[in-house]
């Protein structure tokens, strides 16, 4: 008896670590667990073998800008179809093999400029999977099988001033929340609601809805929901809604703030195509901000610092790395915004161009609009490229010219990338052996 005990508390250990580590493993949202593309797996490949990632699988998919999410073995996307009729779909693959586990499909008309397909990665939390489409629409599933929980048509609900390229934030969890950004009227820019039934818990600020991401951050001994809408970085408390402090950042042209912030010491950095870049100070006595410096040229060709697009860049010890608006890959320093270099050999000069940077160690993993992985190492002495491979090929329905682009952010989960065009999803392994 004693021998049986013993062999099931053995199994237990070995299963709970199990879980554990795949729990640990996961890309569980919009930048990797913690939004901040920091991949924390080891036994990584160093260098690739030849011009070509191999494949380990691919399933056809319609087209979208939303990048996968990868959690408890399973691989999530959204995308779009427009014949018979306009619809947004929700999958669900096996992660091993590519294998549909479910999917459904819902009626959506867009009436949004680049219309692609639905832009924010699908968010999954405690066997909950959440997307919100490009015309508002918002589902909560069963994470394994499926099944709807809960719906919202939020253009309908919240009068959304729809943004000109449609709602992209992907939907964070806090607590027992799931805060959303969509711009509606009257003060329902931001949204709460009860993450497990639908219900609304809070709404706050009038604001237009931008397309960057929120986040959340400890700032006084407290939990500080960060969002950057379209004409404010504010700080709510994520559970009351409650406004702590707002930095005014109005649109010059119409709202273009795309980047996520970036959490720098007790920092936060933001990059916008029209405002150049900013760094707040973070008060650590109470919940509050100062200005630390505001860098921007004359306009998106002459700039003094980075005005990036898309591309959420990375900040390695004193030094901040994104690639501006004509895919200039540029290094500044964070303690002044001081350009230091810039590069011209990680993506193709062109106005968007754009690279997604993700972390492992001292590695930076570029995955640029051309479909390539380019494995590198960057500094204040510049860009060293340690090695470059073509993933996926480019398509049209993102871009509809240069060749077409790949400008959904991947997924690194399991040792392997997980990567988007408007045509398939793929799974390469980059496991050492």
């Amino acid at each position: 008896m004693k021998q049986l005990t013993y062999l099931f508390a053995v199994l237990f250990i070995i299963v709970s670590g199990q879980v554990q580590f795949t729990a640990a493993d996961d890309w569980s949202q919009w930048r990797g667990n913690n939004r901040d593309g920091v991949w924390k797996e080891t036994g990584i490949i160093e260098k690739f073998d030849g011009p070509q990632i191999p494949i380990r699988w691919s399933v056809p998919i319609g087209s979208g800008y939303s990048g996968p999410t990868v959690a408890d073995g399973r691989v999530y996307v959204t995308d779009r179809l427009t014949k018979p009729k306009q619809v947004e779909r929700v999958h669900c693959f096996d992660w091993q093999t590519g294998d549909k586990i479910w999917s459904y499909t819902y009626e959506c008309v867009y009436k949004i400029d680049y219309t692609a397909g639905p832009r924010a990665n699908v968010t999954i939390h405690d066997g909950y999977a959440y997307a919100l489409g490009a015309m508002g629409h918002l589902h909560c599933f069963d994470a394994e099988i499926g099944e709807l929980k809960w719906r919202k048509d939020l253009n309908t609900e919240y009068n959304i001033n729809m943004p000109i390229w449609g709602i992209a934030c992907a939907p964070i969890v806090e607590g027992e929340n799931l805060i959303v950004q969509i711009g509606g009227k009257p003060k329902a820019c931001i949204v709460a609601f009860d993450r497990k039934t639908g219900e609304e818990k809070w709404k706050a600020l009038s604001d237009n809805a931008s397309y960057s991401a929120p986040i959340v951050i400890n700032q006084g001994g407290k939990r500080v929901l960060i969002c950057w809408t379209g004409h404010n970085i504010a700080a709510l408390d994520p559970e009351t809604g409650y406004v702590h402090w707002l930095f005014p950042l109005p649109p010059k042209r119409f709202e273009i703030a795309i980047a996520t912030p970036v959490l720098y010491q007790n920092k936060l950095f933001m990059t916008h195509f029209i405002q150049g870049s900013l760094m707040l100070n973070l008060l650590q006595d109470k919940i509050d901000i100062e200005l630390d410096w505001h860098r921007k040229g004359k306009d998106e060709q002459n700039t003094e610092a980075l005005q990036t697009t898309m591309s959420t860049p990375v900040l390695i010890g004193n030094y901040i790395y994104g690639v501006d608006s004509y895919g200039e890959l540029r290094c500044l320093d964070a303690r002044n915004g001081d350009r230091i270099w810039e590069d011209l050999t990680a993506v193709r000069k062109a106005r968007w161009s754009n690279i997604h940077f993700v972390q492992n160690g001292d590695r930076v993993w570029m995955f640029n609009e051309h479909g390539e992985l380019l494995i590198t190492e960057l500094s204040p002495e510049g860009l060293n490229t340690i090695s470059r491979a073509k993933l996926i090929e480019p398509t049209l329905d993102q871009l509809n010219r240069r060749g077409g682009v790949t400008w959904a952010h991947p997924a690194f989960a399991y040792k392997h990338v997980f990567a988007r065009n408007d045509k398939e999803l793929v799974c390469a392994s980059l496991e050492k052996k």
